[in-house]
């Protein structure tokens, strides 16, 4: 299979045929579009961007501080990957102990799936704590 050459713009104005046109005379196949818009009510920092799950804003509206329900549904889902669950079992396992999202909705494998690049990020913190090492005693591994 050769070698894929892929590159990304941002379009700031219409994107017309005639510049797809262009680009597919050039050698250029269309892959995927991305659409974004804001989302009302959703929790940003001051600097606009979305509180990463697990977060909140403090109190005194300078810092992000942990989360602790989130926290534990990162840890949970933590959990469940080391016990080679399935995506279907962490959301369900979610709700059955009475996680929810932060829209308030439960669980699916697609909520789960979009988590999993933030407990990518979070899980040398969680992997380093104390009550980890605890839990971890008592996890039982598919072996």
């Amino acid at each position: 299979m050769a070698r894929m050459e892929r590159i990304r713009e941002t379009i700031t104005g219409i994107l017309d045929a005639e510049y797809v046109q262009r680009r597919k005379d050039a050698g250029w196949e269309l892959v995927a579009v991305e659409w974004q818009r804001p989302v009302e009510g959703a929790e940003t920092t001051g600097a606009g961007q979305a509180v990463p799950y697990g977060s909140r804003v403090a109190r005194d509206y300078t810092r992000l501080e942990d989360s602790p329900a989130e926290m534990d549904a990162l840890t949970l889902i933590l959990e469940l990957i080391v016990q080679d669950r399935s995506l279907s079992n962490m959301a369900e396992t979610l709700n059955q102990r009475g996680f929810r999202t932060r829209e308030g909705t439960e669980w699916t494998v697609v909520n789960v799936y979009n988590l999993l690049p933030r407990l990518i990020e979070v899980s040398p913190r969680i992997l380093t704590s104390e009550a980890w090492m605890e839990r971890r005693k008592q996890i039982s591994t598919v072996g």
